[in-house]
């Protein structure tokens, strides 16, 4: 009979979501020993496990004194358990995987009411050196269902598309028909690389698009300055961006993040390749543990492919195109539209539209269309515009002029933004308009 392959971290995934709680014994340098149960056990890789580090209690004397140690682990769903014989390496108090163990610690906490107790002080990483299956009577595995075909078309059906709008909407699609996740948004890394604003989402109240999160803050944030997943199990409000935003109303000019008011699961995924960060994947539920490892996988390869397409679709030296005219919109009161230089925010009627990049962009294509009647424009040409002052390389002008079609689509009537065509856009105006730039403060 052949015997069974050899035991390996990612066969025994599942035993590391920390439902169960794992337990490690070690030994002082006079061999005395001593077992201690652990908040979270977290796969680094294919040969190495993290653990927290809380306290400066037993097991951390006994691990600076002697580095072996033994991890016994469960899997949830069988129940059958597992040691691992592990060294200790060292402790790593920032990056990607400390940042990682301190969301899903954070989630825990909460749900077993030691939000005031536990507080990740480093993630200490182990290379493991043998797995061992403990005997027993497990229960038979569930049947599960592979997410790898649904993967697989995802990325084909993105590579079919047209531009970055059909990115958007094919991936937040592919999300809900295909992964059943019901609540989903994509944000976008503005022109400073310091803040992302939702450029689409899926199965929220109201869309939230324009919304910002500042990178490093939340499970969003951390996930784009480590360019790392970040995954949580459990609620807490240390994550929470629905309930820190519902704290007071928001200024005039601030839309309100859509996020569930109270997630048990969430999950962010960066949106990287070739050395840049794009923008952030986040998708939530109301369920705990609705999202798993291989949720996480499947995740980061259609982000994947998103950031390499968009690498593809970056900017290149293509000519500008002819612009065209359009007749002057029917007769009646107009709308004002009033522009604001020092940020560039936009409001029609005192109604808040936008601001920022595409609050300048707007601004310009409403002043040349009233002026000259233009109502094509190129990429290009608004890209290298001086009154828009767009930072150098940037890279992100299509999900602006993206952010800003949804949000007229959104917040104002009879006035548009359509496709013209490869590397142009249309401004369409079927309302009079009066324009009101207000002096800078």
């Amino acid at each position: 009979m052949t015997p069974p392959p050899p035991l390996t971290l990612d066969t025994i995934r599942t035993c590391l979501e920390g439902v169960v709680p794992a337990s490690i014994a070690t030994c002082d340098d006079e061999g005395v020993p001593n077992v201690s149960l652990l908040s979270q056990v977290h796969h680094v890789d294919d040969r190495h496990v993290a653990l927290t580090y809380q306290f400066f209690n037993k097991t951390r004397r006994n691990i600076l004194a002697n580095p072996y140690a033994v991890l016994q682990v469960m899997d949830p769903l069988t129940v059958a358990e597992y040691r691992l014989r592990v060294r200790y390496l060292r402790t790593e108090t920032a990056g990607p995987v400390f940042e990682t163990m301190k969301a899903r610690l954070a989630g825990i906490a909460s749900h077993t009411g030691m939000a005031g107790v536990f507080r990740l002080l480093g993630a200490d990483i182990y290379r493991v050196l043998e797995i061992e299956a403990v005997p027993g009577a497990p229960l038979p595995p569930q049947p599960s269902r592979s997410l790898l075909p649904d993967v697989r078309r995802t990325c084909q059906r993105l590579a079919e598309a047209s531009g970055l709008d059909d990115i958007l909407e094919e991936t937040l699609t592919a999300l809900q028909a295909r992964f059943g996740i019901d609540h989903a948004m994509i944000l976008m890394l503005d022109e400073t690389g310091e803040r992302l604003f939702t450029v689409a989402s899926r199965g929220y109240a109201r869309s939230g698009v324009g919304s910002e999160v500042a990178v490093g803050d939340g499970v969003i944030g951390v996930a784009a300055r480590e360019r790392t997943p970040i995954r949580i199990t459990h609620f807490t409000t240390e994550y929470a961006y629905s309930i820190a935003a519902g704290a007071g109303s928001p200024p005039a000019d601030e839309i309100p993040f859509p996020g569930l008011e109270e997630p048990h699961s969430q999950l962010a995924v960066p949106i990287a390749a070739g050395g840049r960060l794009f923008g952030v994947l986040f998708v939530e539920s109301r369920r705990e543990l609705a999202f798993c490892y291989e949720h996480e996988d499947a995740l980061a390869t259609i982000s994947a492919q998103m950031a390499a397409l968009m690498l593809a679709r970056a900017p290149g030296a293509t000519a500008a195109e002819p612009a065209v005219t359009a007749p002057a919109p029917a007769a009646g009161p107009p709308a004002v539209v009033r522009h604001y230089p020092a940020d560039n925010s936009v409001f029609i009627n005192h109604d808040y539209l936008i601001k920022g990049v595409a609050g300048a962009i707007f601004w310009k294509m409403i002043r040349d269309f009233l002026r000259d009647g233009r109502q094509e424009f190129t990429n290009r040409e608004l890209r290298l515009s001086p009154e828009i002052r767009l930072p150098g390389q940037a890279e992100n002008l299509e999900a602006r002029l993206i952010l800003l079609r949804r949000r007229l689509a959104e917040r104002c009537d009879g006035v548009r933004i359509e496709p013209a065509g490869r590397g142009r856009v249309r401004l369409v105006v079927t309302r009079p308009l009066a324009l009101d730039q207000q002096a800078t403060a």
